[in-house]
């Protein structure tokens, strides 16, 4: 199935940030003018697509009437709205500074009335520790058993899952109360797919993003990325995420899902 990250679509999106979706201050809040949030579900199904990642910044309102104009969007467009995106929070912060456990659990009711399946919540932004990895599959367990209804899955992403090791200490602390969500992306180093390899079994959705070097997309990081999750047997959704400076965001990701479907039909 073809499938996409709203992160790719960021400028087509109109670099839209809603404001105060983003406390922590990840991403400047404005922009607009692109293609509209409830727009999106109907344009991905014209060019192909059958399912979708969406970041919780993008949506412009949380009141139940604009919620429910965009579950009916997706509905319609009959794009499923595989995993729901929470791209702030910070589960190991002890300061009281960063959104935490109770913030987090208002976007998950947002992801139950848009009916995703599944939503992901970051692990951490501190360094690996054995007390924060206790502290971040504390509060972890305790968001999955609240939203019974949602698949909660957490990703290799931020400073606390740095590493396989990391991801899979934390993920055996959640006790299988939290999935695993990979991206192929966010690892560097000449050890990444060795990396990648050890935690590729574990995964339940993916977020494929593809590098880009001055010459264009890296095809050859992409291919070994995806054949370590092709050789792992993964089955999930492959959505692709393109961050290039190119603003053809869309030809980008036609090119980034030829790959895919030649390394997938192998």
């Amino acid at each position: 199935m073809k499938a996409v990250h709203s992160w790719a679509l960021f400028r087509a999106l109109g670099s839209f940030v809603a404001p105060g979706s983003m406390p922590m201050g990840g991403l400047p809040t404005g922009g607009g003018g692109g293609i509209a949030l409830l727009d999106l579900p109907a344009e991905l199904a014209r060019r192909g697509y059958g399912a979708f990642q969406l970041a919780h910044f993008y949506l412009p309102s949380t009141e139940a009437s604009y919620l429910d104009e965009l579950r009916a969007a997706i509905t319609e467009s009959g794009v499923e709205l595989e995993c729901f995106l929470v791209d702030d929070g910070d589960p190991t912060d002890t300061t009281g500074s960063a959104p935490g456990e109770s913030w987090l659990s208002g976007w998950l009711e947002i992801a139950t009335i848009l009916g995703a399946p599944r939503a992901r919540v970051p692990a951490g932004k501190s360094e690996p520790t054995p007390l924060r990895l206790d502290a971040s599959a504390a509060v972890l367990r305790r968001l999955a058993d609240r939203h019974r209804e949602l698949r909660l899955v957490t990703e290799n992403w931020l400073a606390l899952l740095p590493d396989a090791d990391s991801v899979i200490a934390l993920l055996e602390r959640t006790e299988d109360r939290v999935g695993f969500l990979i991206d192929l992306g966010n690892w560097r180093g000449p050890d990444k797919y060795d990396q990648l390899a050890r935690v590729a079994h574990l995964a339940e959705t993916c977020q494929a993003k593809v590098r880009v070097t001055d010459a264009g997309l890296d095809v050859e990081d992409y291919r070994r990325s995806l054949t370590v999750l092709a050789d792992a047997g993964y089955g999930g959704p492959l959505a692709m995420v393109y961050d290039g400076p190119d603003p053809d965001e869309w030809s980008y990701l036609e090119q980034a899902y030829a790959i895919i479907t030649e390394v997938f039909a192998d």
